[in-house]
C-alpha cells in the first residue's frame, strides 16, 4: 500500500471518528434541550402529547442531529485542511530535506487563514535549527579543507627535504639543513595536532575549568621568562609594569595556555630589536592583562575574524602559524568567564587584552 493510499485511508478514518462524535454530541444536546423544553412547556400550560405528536417530534429531532453532525463534520475538516494538513504537509516536507541533508530547506510561515500558535512555533523552531544545522555544516567543511590544507603543506615540505636527504652526494652542511627543516616541519604538524585535539576537547566541553585562587602577576612573569631564549636571539626588548597582589580564582593551567599563545605570537611577530610590553593592571573588580608587540599589525577586516580557527589575517601570518592559536585563547578566556579583544594598525603592532575578573587581595 502506498503512503497516499494510506494517509486516504487516515483523513477517511478521522472524518468517520470526527461524524461520530458530533452525532453522540448533537443527539445529546438536542435531547437534553427537548426534554427540558417538553416538560417545562407540560407544567405551564398543562399541554399534553400523543404517541404520534412525539413519533414525528422524535423522527424530526433525529434529521436533525444527523444534518448538524454532517454540517459540523464539514466544517471540521474544512478547518484541519486549512489548520491542520497543510502546515503539518509542509514541515514533514522540510524535515524530510534536512534528513537528506539539505539545510537550506525552510518551513513558510502559515498564512493568515492558517495560522496557528503552536505550528507557527514548531514551524519557527525547526527553521532555527535548520539554519543552526546549515551553520554548522559549513564550518565543518571550511574545518576539513583547512585542516586538510594544513596538514598538507609540513607533510610535503618533509617529503621533499626527506627526498633530498637520500642523495649520496649531499654535503654534510646541506644535510644537517634538510634534517633541521624536516624537524621544524614535523614540529609545526605536531603542534597542528594537538591544537585540533585541544580545541576539539573544549568545543565538546570535554575539558572543565579547575578554579583556584592564585597570583595572577607571578603566573604571566614565569610564562613569560619561558620565552627568553627567543627575545634575546631576536634582540626584543622586554617592557613590563605588573601591579603586585593581583589575584584570580581560575584554572591555572587553561590560563598558561592563554598567556603561552599570545608571547608566542609577539614574539613571532615583532622583528628583531622591537619591542614586546607586558602590564597587569586590576581595575574594580577586574584584573587587565595587556600584550603588546611592535610587529607588522592587523588590519581592522582581519582584526574581526583574528579568534577564528584557521583565520591568519594575511599570507606573511600563515607561513607562521596554523591559525588555531588565537581560537584555543578565545575559547579558554570563554570558558574562564573572561574576555579577550585586539587593538591593532598595519605596521605598527598590535595589543590584546584580557580581562578576567579578580578574587580580591592576598
Amino acid at each position: 500500500m502506498t503512503r497516499q493510499n494510506k494517509m486516504a485511508q487516515r483523513r477517511l478514518l478521522l472524518a468517520v471518528k470526527s461524524y461520530v462524535s458530533f452525532f453522540l454530541l448533537m443527539a445529546f444536546i438536542l435531547t437534553t434541550c427537548i426534554i427540558l423544553f417538553v416538560e417545562l412547556l407540560q407544567e405551564a400550560m398543562g399541554l399534553t402529547y400523543t404517541a404520534e405528536n412525539i413519533r414525528k417530534a422524535a423522527t424530526l429531532t433525529f434529521l436533525n442531529v444527523i444534518l448538524l453532525s454532517a454540517l459540523c463534520t464539514v466544517i471540521d475538516a474544512v478547518r484541519c485542511r486549512f489548520m491542520v494538513e497543510r502546515p503539518v504537509r509542509r514541515i514533514i516536507e522540510a524535515t524530510e530535506k534536512i534528513m537528506r541533508g539539505d539545510f537550506s530547506a525552510r518551513i513558510q510561515p502559515a498564512r493568515r487563514i492558517e495560522s496557528n500558535e503552536s505550528f507557527d512555533v514548531v514551524i519557527e523552531y525547526i527553521n532555527k535549527m535548520a539554519e543552526e544545522l546549515s551553520g554548522l555544516e559549513a564550518l565543518r567543511s571550511d574545518f576539513i579543507a583547512n585542516v586538510s590544507h594544513e596538514l598538507k603543506t609540513p607533510l610535503a615540505v618533509i617529503q621533499n627535504y626527506g627526498t633530498m636527504l637520500q642523495a649520496p652526494d649531499l654535503s654534510a652542511e646541506k644535510r644537517l639543513e634538510y634534517a633541521k627543516a624536516v624537524t621544524k616541519a614535523s614540529r609545526r604538524l605536531s603542534d597542528l595536532i594537538t591544537n585540533i585535539l585541544k580545541l576539539n576537547r573544549l568545543e565538546n566541553q570535554q575539558i572543565y575549568p579547575e578554579r583556584a585562587t592564585y597570583n595572577l602577576g607571578e603566573q604571566i612573569c614565569e610564562c613569560l621568562l619561558n620565552f627568553e631564549s627567543i627575545w634575546e636571539k631576536k634582540e626584543i626588548g622586554i617592557d613590563t609594569d605588573i601591579e603586585e597582589a593581583v589575584y584570580v580564582e581560575s584554572d591555572a593551567e587553561l590560563l598558561t595556555l592563554v598567556w603561552n599563545n599570545l608571547f608566542s605570537n609577539a614574539m613571532k611577530f615583532t622583528e628583531k630589536g622591537g619591542t614586546v610590553s607586558l602590564t597587569l593592571k586590576s581595575d574594580g573588580d577586574f584584573a587587565i592583562v595587556q600584550v603588546t608587540d611592535t610587529g607588522c599589525g592587523i588590519s581592522p577586516e582581519a582584526g574581526r575574524h583574528i579568534f577564528e580557527k584557521f583565520y591568519q589575517g594575511d599570507t606573511s601570518r600563515a607561513t607562521q602559524g596554523n591559525g588555531l592559536g588565537l581560537a584555543l585563547v578565545k575559547r579558554v578566556v570563554d570558558i574562564v568567564g573572561g574576555d579577550i579583544s585586539v587593538s591593532s594598525e598595519i605596521g605598527t603592532g598590535s595589543t590584546f587584552t584580557v580581562k578576567i575578573r579578580r578574587k580580591g587581595h592576598g
